[in-house]
């Protein structure tokens, strides 16, 4: 490794130049692949031609093409960055210390969420400086080809689950170049929040890339949604094709290859439109089950064991669902009968049950907030503990929790809603003015990121964490909570 005052790494593709910024050094945008564009769309990621003279990797590169987020009235909004050229990027947050030392440091692979239609690992949310210079670690994050650019399901034509075959490729180019950031390659932890999540446990369980997992952290992840059934894929493709005019044949590649990518990401707009019933969160397009990245069903192979050995640090937030029915004018005055209907879709004959068990936990709850907590228990916290359960039941280490910080000005009954704790693990308080999940951080809620990160910091280091008893199967006890 070259010494701190040059900020450079060497890559399999070239070298690259960071910026030191307080006690880490990021590099930003550094390709792990060829540009989607051209013949490499709908295609999988292919090797990047790589370049001679040393890259300044300051800025990070443009998200993929995306429309903007569901979640933007309780995350803040964002100004559009996208580019279809020069999207396959990675960032990696080194301590200054693995310039100044020989010892190497553990990873953290971390994926956005996003529901697998939005969001960047450039973005300012997810800045892994901080917790990088905090936790003594290596943190990469990175893009991933979304909503129809990532999970249009033609296998025939090549495209089926491209987003997750770019998350493999981003794992191996950690293997192959982490070494030169200050990372350890034999102790990577791969984690991520919400679809992030989904996407870090699958890459744990495929054995195509598991063997790359030392640690896996899960955030938020939505284990309650099943993979996409290949049949279900392939009737919404179809009817994506029908909104663009495009054939289903041969020369179904092509035609989608010269359409502009504004075109693109319209008709899948239309198509969600179509699709989209209140209180399901289910996006048109996502991991297509025996696809590439998960040839099995997640809940299936954790059960088989396929998880074992991984410590495993697992959590949800308190009030997960309020993210999606809070600003959903067509949830605010549902009637019981109206939420049965709702869950009836979701649950089957077991709506009702659920439904009367919920009301009689909770205190004088109009029909919106029962289905509210009931979506946030099966979408999100129930299929967390079962795959906990199952883990710590295995001898596994496992350390589960619950993020419970509600903003102080709470004047949309949030709670503690999905993606809150982001700025707490990353220490980016200041990337969400106003955004009416984290309201405005005092020194207290500082002090809990501070704790809520180095928390994530010594599992990545260590597999474990100082002061947290690991958990044990169905013992509630054993659950930290933070806020």
């Amino acid at each position: 490794m070259t010494g701190i005052a040059d900020r450079i790494a060497e890559t399999d593709r070239g070298k690259v130049r960071g910026t030191t910024q307080g006690e880490a050094i990021s590099f930003r945008g550094i390709p792990y692949a060829a540009s989607p564009v051209g013949e490499l769309r709908f295609a999988p990621p292919q090797p990047h031609a790589g370049w001679s003279a040393v890259r300044e990797a300051v800025h990070a590169g443009p998200a993929v093409p995306q429309a903007a987020s569901r979640l933007e009235p309780v995350m803040g909004s964002r100004v559009p960055d996208w580019n279809e050229d020069g999207s396959l990027t990675v960032n990696v947050h080194t301590p200054l210390r693995a310039f100044e030392d020989s010892e190497s440091c553990p990873v953290l692979v971390w994926w956005h969420g996003g529901g697998f239609s939005s969001g960047s690992g450039g973005w300012d949310w997810y800045d892994g400086g901080r917790l990088a210079a905090l936790g003594d670690i290596v943190v990469v994050t990175a893009n991933y080809r979304l909503g129809p650019l990532g999970y249009l399901y033609l296998p025939e034509s090549g495209a089926a689950n491209l987003g997750p075959q770019d998350q493999a490729a981003v794992l191996r180019w950690v293997r192959e170049n982490i070494a030169s950031f200050g990372g350890d390659p034999r102790n990577v932890t791969v984690g991520g929040q919400s679809a992030g999540a989904y996407s870090a446990l699958s890459l744990a369980l495929d054995p195509q890339t598991s063997g790359l997992v030392t640690r896996v952290l899960l955030q938020s992840g939505p284990f309650g949604l099943l993979p996409q059934d290949p049949r279900n894929a392939a009737e919404n493709a179809e009817a994506y094709l029908r909104l663009l005019d495009v054939p289903d044949g041969a020369d179904t590649a092509k035609a989608l290859r010269a359409l502009p990518v504004e075109q693109l990401l319209s008709a899948y707009g239309r198509l969600a439109g179509q699709l989209a019933r209140p209180g399901n969160a289910a996006p048109p397009m996502y991991p297509v089950l025996g696809g590439p990245g998960v040839p099995r069903d997640l809940h299936r192979a954790v059960a088989d064991g396929a998880l074992e050995g991984k410590p495993l640090l697992i959590g949800t937030t308190r009030d997960e669902a309020t993210a999606f029915t809070a600003f959903d004018p067509r949830i605010h005055n549902l009637t019981p009968v109206g939420a049965l209907d709702l869950l009836t879709g979701q649950l089957g004959e077991q709506a009702h049950e659920v439904y009367e068990r919920y009301a009689a936990r909770l205190e004088s709850p109009t029909a919106t907030q029962v289905l509210t907590a009931v979506q946030t228990d099966e979408l999100f916290r129930n299929d967390s503990l079962r795959i906990a359960d199952h883990h710590a039941a295995g001898g596994n280490a496992t350390y589960v929790y619950q993020f419970d910080y509600r903003p102080a000005e709470d004047e949309h009954g949030l709670g503690a809603t999905h993606c809150a704790d982001l700025p707490f693990l990353f220490n980016t308080f200041g990337a969400y003015p106003d955004s009416p999940m984290l309201g405005r951080p005092t020194d207290a809620v500082r002090a809990l990121g501070h704790t809520f990160a180095t928390a994530v910091a010594e599992f990545v280091t260590t597999g474990s964490v100082n002061d947290w008893l690991p958990y044990a199967p169905a013992t509630a006890a054993r659950i930290r909570h933070f806020g």
